[in-house]
């Protein structure tokens, strides 16, 4: 099947309004072998591309009035189904009589959709993909029938067939494979590997990156070429081919615990501005195209980090050995080396393979000790080959601070938590993580580097992958300013054609107020999930034109590929060359480093929560202050001082009927008592699920 021939026969029924004939599409791709034609249209309809009608006539699904959709949760009795090629429209409640036996995972095509005041509807005509049909879950026993309850796509437990429990005991976090019975309409479990107890959040953890589908162990051939390539010696050859900065002023700054140091700087004062070095590990120099090592970091995508672990992208003998930039030791770089005026505004750049030996490793607390003036004569010391330039560093970076806010850099508020586990893997503790001046200079010099190589790439128009993040859509703006204009905000500018300064006035605005946790998360909510993508789109939250992601290479595969593509340019490959070799590249290392980012900070994100309530399972009973940080029609989430969020539902309060306004405010009608967001309360820890990653709070007082 040619590839060339599927791509003609999309884009050229994409182009009709209306079905057509298989001949008329025959003739209009211009495509002479009717082999080759049937063979196109064939896979193009088992992918949902294309829909097969009577009298021969064939249309894409939107033309037909079919939606392709994957079924993303079911309940007894319907299922709801996302649409995949429609991003503007909402998902599709699907009756289980016309569900055809599909489930949570499967690529659905849907027909007779219907919209009304409940929202749209359909049914299904065929499953196009069945899903892994594999879940994750616990194990529930019942009058000695076992069950799995599980941890997402499904609303209520499946019995497990007998037998098929295997040797799990009641509590026990499981993984299933699931199935359909058709003639019984009810879908049955059997399990297939057992994690241990539910109640462990390290446990849960192994069952999320599981069910995500996240490998954590490369095979042995992938071991053993990383193992062979950061056996090979720095040669004198090809220290001679590279730039070479082994005496220059360089330094890392990570946290204390980093062990893949991927990045070191330089800030040299020049009489008219600055020259700041940013050298990146030359990941691409031992990760070559085709080798077993690249085929796994562009199946992994990223590192995934975890409380207890980090499931990296790369092998430890490369992330951790040959490509991390320890200090003292001589390590292949890519270096982009920009000049920059006193107002540090980007004057001059050159990207070229260099060689380093990083003078310091340095630790965020420990330079944000020397920023501040209070290191002790022991940090100054280790400090000692790097003092001036950390000061340069600091100048620089303050200056770029202060630029990216006037062009309107939107600051959302983080609240990111850091766990800590005992020996057993427990966590017995959780804070919110701080950002120092440290944390904010190296992220101005690593934007700054992402942006040069942007411009580089783009000023000799050859094919990459850029970073982008789109404007946001009306509607979600829409819904922004409806939300702003009941919090008292001024919400005139909050429509189409939105400025990146417009966004960031509300936020500073709300953050002398209540709202300030709620605006911040509604404004990040309006704005498009950034991605990778093949073409220059821009970065609207850093409000830049032309962006990518050139520094971590070690944990992040499209910055590995641009460096790649940077190699050739910085080596002398001519740019039609370049082109040939690389346009299809781009295009796949775009679309598979966005899918394995979100799968990345979904796993994150579901693991963080079992941490947060296993945490909470030893404070059950105690009393804490906290801010209401959300409101639903059911109850009010509530933050408490460490970052921890939990759930009261006030459908329980006796002698109550809450009323939830829709947007900030829920209120008991009988006396009056209302939540708001922002409002400070004092609840009381009632109950804390790990298998279930949920934590339920009580209002003490507030």
């Amino acid at each position: 099947m040619k590839q060339e021939d599927i791509q003609t026969v999309l884009e050229t029924l994409t182009k009709q309004t209306e079905p057509i004939s298989r001949s008329s599409l025959q003739i209009l791709s211009g495509i002479l072998e009717t082999e080759d034609f049937n063979n196109a249209v064939s896979y193009l309809e088992k992918q949902g591309k294309i829909v097969l009608l009577s009298r021969k006539r064939v249309a894409t699904p939107k033309v037909a009035g079919y939606v392709t959709a994957e079924i993303i949760r079911q309940a007894r009795g319907f299922s709801f189904a996302k649409p995949i090629d429609e991003e503007d429209m909402d998902d599709i409640f699907v009756h289980a009589s016309v569900s055809k036996g599909s489930m949570p995972g499967d690529v659905v095509l849907l027909k007779n959709i219907i919209s009304d005041e409940k929202g749209l509807s359909g049914d299904v005509d065929k499953i196009l993909t069945k899903g892994a049909r594999v879940i994750t879950g616990t194990i529930e026993r019942e009058l000695g029938q076992a069950y799995i309850m599980p941890d997402s796509s499904f609303s209520y437990r499946l019995r497990i067939v007998k037998g098929g429990e295997l040797k799990s005991k009641n509590g026990d976090k499981v993984k299933a494979s699931i199935y359909y019975e058709p003639w019984e309409d009810r879908i049955y479990a059997r399990v297939i590997r057992i994690y241990g107890s539910a109640s462990s959040a390290k446990i849960c953890a192994d069952a999320i990156i599981d069910a995500n589908g996240i490998p954590s162990k490369f095979t042995v051939a992938v071991k053993h070429e990383a193992a062979m390539k950061s056996a090979e010696p720095i040669t004198d050859e090809e220290i001679a081919k590279r730039l070479d900065l082994r005496n220059e002023p360089i330094f890392t700054i990570d946290g204390a615990d980093a062990k893949d140091l991927d990045d070191a700087v330089s800030v040299k004062k020049l009489d008219n501005g600055w020259e700041l070095g940013v050298h990146i590990a030359d990941v691409s120099h031992y990760v070559t195209e085709g080798s077993k090592i690249d085929e796994a970091a562009m199946d992994r995508g990223t590192s995934v980090y975890f409380a207890d672990r980090v499931i990296p992208m790369l092998p430890v003998e490369l992330s951790n050995g040959c490509c991390s930039l320890n200090a003292g030791q001589k390590k292949l770089t890519f270096s982009a080396i920009m000049k920059l005026d006193e107002n540090a505004d980007l004057v001059d750049y050159r990207f070229a393979k260099s060689v380093i030996e990083s003078k310091v490793r340095g630790v965020y607390s420990e330079v944000n000790k020397i920023l501040d003036g209070t290191a002790d004569e022991s940090l100054k010391e280790k400090y000692a080959p790097v003092y001036e330039s950390l000061f340069e560093a600091q100048k620089l970076a303050n200056i770029l601070k202060a630029k990216a806010k006037q062009r309107g850099e939107l600051e959302i508020e983080s609240t990111e938590l850091k766990f800590v586990l005992d020996e057993g893997g427990v966590c017995i503790d959780v804070s919110t993580r701080e950002r120092g001046e440290a944390e904010e200079l190296i992220e101005q010099f690593m934007i700054m580097a992402n942006q040069a190589a942007a411009l580089y790439a783009k000023s000799v128009d050859i094919p990459f992958v850029y970073r982008v993040h789109e404007a946001p859509d009306p509607e979600r703006l829409e819904s922004l300013a409806n939300l702003a204009a009941v919090c008292g905000f001024e919400t005139r500018r909050l429509k189409e054609g939105v400025r990146q300064t417009d966004l960031a006035a509300l936020i500073n605005k709300a953050k002398e107020t209540k709202y300030s946790t709620l605006i911040s998360t509604q404004v990040l909510r309006t704005m498009a999930k950034a991605r990778y993508d093949y073409r220059p789109l821009g970065h609207f939250g850093l409000s830049l034109a032309d962006y990518c992601h050139f520094t971590s290479p070690i944990r992040r595969y499209p910055d590995t590929s641009i460096h790649r593509i940077l190699s050739d340019l910085v080596s002398g490959v001519p740019v039609d060359k370049i082109k040939e070799k690389y346009a299809d590249f781009a295009k796949e290392s775009s679309k598979m480093s966005s899918e394995r980012e979100i799968r990345a900070m979904r796993a994150e994100r579901e693991t963080e929560k079992c941490y947060a309530a296993e945490y909470m399972t030893f404070h059950i009973g105690e009393v804490h202050n906290g801010v209401v940080s959300g409101v639903t029609n059911k109850g009010i989430f509530v933050t408490i001082e460490n970052g921890i969020e939990g759930f009261v539902n006030l459908l329980d309060v006796d002698n109550a009927f809450f009323e939830f306004n829709g947007t900030t405010t829920i209120t008991d009608r009988r006396s009056g008592v209302s939540y708001c967001i922002g409002d400070v309360v004092t609840i009381q820890v009632l109950a804390a699920s790990v298998a279930s990653a949920t934590i339920d709070f009580k209002i003490v007082r507030s």
